[in-house]
């Protein structure tokens, strides 16, 4: 290791894009270390110098007390001690040896011999020495670290400097140059001389060598140079990096700033945004952030917001990124690089002094003017609206749910699936270790799973037991055990059948919830439709393992395959197949929004050859209650759905109820949902969730009908007797006992339902999502005879002579 110290500003302008600077007064070259007394250390390394310098002699007299004081709370590596070795005193006394235990760097002056900074450095292994004296180049070969305090040092002779203990592996002596940009995103791959290096520092530019051409001064014909900034070696001092500002069209000779594709994260939306600035269509959203500063700053603060409620591990993530891209919107209009932004946060970094933390007084003041409020008032209260008081498009708007904009969510989700079709297995166990922070050995369980993976406890495995016989019973009633045969006229008989979709893959989710319930709504039908093959797919735990209670059911439903993975890379692997995950035919199963476009990808190739049950969104329940029903099982059925995600919605449709009557309702909600383990999920959920007061219970049945929940649950007088008005539903719960997690779990029903209003046209997984249906038909001479004239004379219609001929023909030899 060395250290430059020098007067020529020029030359440590230059050289400091490759070493480490003690800054001398009036330099505004690379600052690193700066002399400081003991009162200006924590002022100085504030100031973003990295390490402060402290002359032994002014602390020496000093006691250990004033100096721990002195020096507390900073890092031992950001302090250096300057000293002259005393012969008669090989370990300095005893402040010497307890400064070693808080300061890493020493630098020696004008040590007597080698042999006293040998001693030195066996006295005390631990610590970095600096010799300030003699041959630097030599101490350097030694391993002896050197500060170069040479007025002398010319850029060639630094190069030497550099390059001291380097040796290339390459016959010709060049050094592989990695050419990274400020954020460290590789740009492409050179090649470095000592010739070059020198001419690069000179420049501060970035120059190479070419083996054809000799010095390559990079972009010096197409106009794509380089700011240098930096160059590093690696640990092996075989390899350079060069640090640099690349300038448009970029690295590559393809115009694309660098080598290896398309950029990604924040380098690539900053290089979208910068570009977008330029060329943004006139009316374009983009084009508006950067014109109006207002709606860019409403979006700032209202992503903000969303971040702060978020909750679940994606949740975050999604909010976080909407953030992200404002916030640099933001920086891009008012001419912010990334490189500028880094800067600050290094130097944050490098700050000893502390802010104290608080949030600024607006802020606080809003939090404590919350807090002064009734709790009741302010935690887990749904919005309440009378109809009567509404205008139609007010309801039309209480209809709808947020609108979700999947171009984003799908342009991250197709590299995924890409990546599993291309890569197998290998990209599951990387996209594993990456989103879930596991790293699978096998990323896959097969049939017969072990017994030690099925270990539950005994009333756990007789609840499952129960849920499964009620539901393999409900599930069982629906199997058509007989094809459906019509004569449609004479010599005519038409007939279905069905038959078991063979292969399947099954979906159940992990996350912030465990859902084994989900497995046995997907295995037992799949089962009982007689699927040949069953696989299953769910996210890990921690520790790589599978939930027992799924392995359980996995083995009761006769699964061959558990998947141990989620997300779109799971829905990828069961839809393309991989080494050791067998291909399925269809996808069932709910999940996030990222499972849900992977399903919707995986569906719209037509290599994949695969089907899907249905589109899915959040967890959402309706319940419809009038003046009978027990407030406490109402919201007790609400807060069943809400906990589920903080995109849940529940609704209540009050019948004719009191302003008083409502306020029980809402106190009864602050009650059960402060209680809640999943509380704060279940506060967001509840927060864009409501209550509607009607006057009939008509009007109640025309607005759900019209939302078409997922769950309705019918918590009235005579419940029952509305059901031939209910059409759209995924399930229905009727009377006040029909509580909605008896469906979720074991009355025999299917918890798999179409959510964001789609049981207007989807079904709920049941036995018949398992198969798919064949159509026969059997004509006789007789039958041919009666129905061959309008087949010839449609056929004739279109123009499809092939059709027309097949039947006329064989009418010919039956009427002869």
């Amino acid at each position: 290791m060395f250290i430059v110290k020098s007067k020529n500003k020029t030359l440590l302008e230059s050289i400091s894009r490759a070493c480490t600077v003690i800054a001398e007064k009036g330099f505004n070259a690379k600052t690193i270390w700066a002399n400081s007394s003991l009162e200006d250390l924590v002022p100085n390394l504030d100031a973003g110098v990295d390490v402060a310098l402290i002359d032994f002699k002014a602390i020496e007299k000093l006691s250990m007390m004033q100096i721990d004081a002195a020096l507390e709370n900073i890092p031992a590596s950001r302090l250096a001690l300057t000293f002259t070795p005393d012969l008669n005193n090989p370990t300095h006394g005893p402040n010497f040896g307890a400064l070693s235990a808080l300061i890493t760097n020493f630098i020696i002056v004008n040590p007597p011999s080698a042999e006293t900074i040998v001693s030195l450095k066996v006295n005390f292994p631990e610590n970095n020495f600096y010799v300030e004296s003699g041959d630097y180049l030599k101490n350097l070969e030694l391993g002896i670290n050197s500060i170069i305090n040479d007025d002398a040092l010319t850029i060639e002779s630094f190069v030497d400097v550099l390059l001291v203990n380097s040796k290339s592996d390459r016959e010709d002596g060049l050094f592989p140059t990695v050419v990274v940009d400020p954020q460290g995103v590789a740009l492409g791959l050179c090649y470095s001389s000592k010739e070059s290096i020198a001419e690069a520092l000179k420049t501060k530019s970035g120059v190479y060598f070419s083996r054809t051409r000799g010095l390559w001064y990079k972009g010096k014909t197409s106009g794509a140079t380089q700011e240098l900034l930096g160059i590093d070696l690696d640990c092996d001092a075989d390899t350079l990096r060069f640090t640099v500002v690349q300038k448009e069209p970029g690295f590559c000779h393809l115009n694309t700033r660098t080598c290896f594709g398309a950029d990604s994260g924040i380098t690539a939306l900053y290089s979208t945004l910068t570009q977008r600035l330029e060329n943004a269509p006139p009316k374009s959203y983009t084009k508006r952030l950067f014109d109006d500063k207002d709606l860019l700053h409403s979006k700032i603060k209202e992503e903000a917001d969303e971040l702060c409620t978020a909750v679940a591990k994606d949740d975050i993530a999604w909010e976080a990124a909407d953030l992200i891209y404002f916030a640099m919107a933001k920086c891009v209009a008012a001419g912010v690089s990334l490189t500028d932004i880094e800067k600050h946060l290094d130097s944050r970094s490098k700050k000893i002094s502390r802010r104290p933390g608080n949030a600024k007084p607006q802020y606080v003041q809003k939090k404590e003017k919350i807090e002064e409020k009734p709790k009741e008032m302010e935690k887990f209260k749904m919005k309440t609206y009378d109809v009567k008081a509404l205008s139609s498009e007010q309801v039309d708007k209480l209809l709808l749910r947020p609108i979700k904009n999947t171009d984003d969510i799908m342009d991250r989700v197709k590299p995924i699936v890409d990546s599993v079709k291309a890569k197998g297995d290998a990209a599951i166990k990387e996209l594993t270790a990456k989103f879930d922070k596991v790293n699978l050995e096998s990323v896959v369980m097969k049939a017969p799973f072990p017994e030690s993976a099925m270990a539950l406890d005994p009333k756990v495995k007789e609840s499952i037991d129960l849920a499964y016989n009620n539901i393999e019973k409900f599930h069982a009633a629906q199997v058509e055990t007989e094809p459906l045969v019509v004569e449609t006229m004479k010599g005519v008989t038409c007939s279905r059948f069905a038959r078991p979709i063979e292969r399947v893959g099954l979906y159940v989710p992990g996350g912030t919830a465990i859902l084994p319930s989900t497995t046995l709504m997907l295995g037992i039908p799949a089962k009982v439709a007689g699927c040949k093959e069953i696989v299953i797919a769910t996210p890990p735990r921690a520790d790589g393992t599978v939930t027992p209670e799924v392995v359980y059911v996995a083995h009761r439903v006769g699964a061959s395959t558990i998947l141990l993975a989620g997300g779109a890379q799971a829905v990828a692997a069961m839809a393309y197949g991989t080494e050791t995950v067998p291909k399925v035919d269809k996808i069932c199963g709910p999940g996030n929004q990222y499972v849900t476009a992977a399903k919707m990808v995986a569906q719209s190739d037509s290599s994949a050859l695969v089907s899907i049950d249905m589109p899915a969104g959040p967890s959402e329940l309706l319940v419809i209650a009038d003046k009978t029903a027990d407030p406490r099982y109402v919201i007790s059925d609400l807060l069943s759905q809400a906990e589920h995600g903080i995109d849940s919605q529940v609704i209540l449709i009050a019948i004719d109820l009191t302003e008083q009557q409502i306020e029980v309702y809402q106190k009864e909600l602050y009650k059960q949902g402060t209680a809640l383990p999943r509380a704060a999920i279940a506060e967001v959920a509840i927060s864009h969730s409501y209550i509607l007061n009607v006057k009939t219970i008509k009007e109640a049945l025309e607005f759900s009908n019209q939302y078409a929940p997922e769950h309705l649950i019918l918590n009235i007088a005579n419940a029952e007797s509305v059901l031939p008005d209910i059409s759209n539903a995924g399930s229905v719960f009727v009377g006040p006992y029909s509580a909605e997690s008896c469906g979720d779990y074991a009355s025999g029903t299917n918890h798999t339902l179409p959510t964001y209003g789609y049981s207007r046209m989807y079904s709920g997984v049941n036995t018949a999502t398992f198969v798919k249906h064949i159509t026969s038909q059997i004509i006789t001479k007789e039958g041919l005879d009666g129905i061959g004239d309008a087949v010839t004379t449609l056929a004739h219609i279109e123009g499809l002579e092939a059709h027309r001929n097949a039947v006329a023909i064989r009418l010919a030899d039956i009427r002869k």
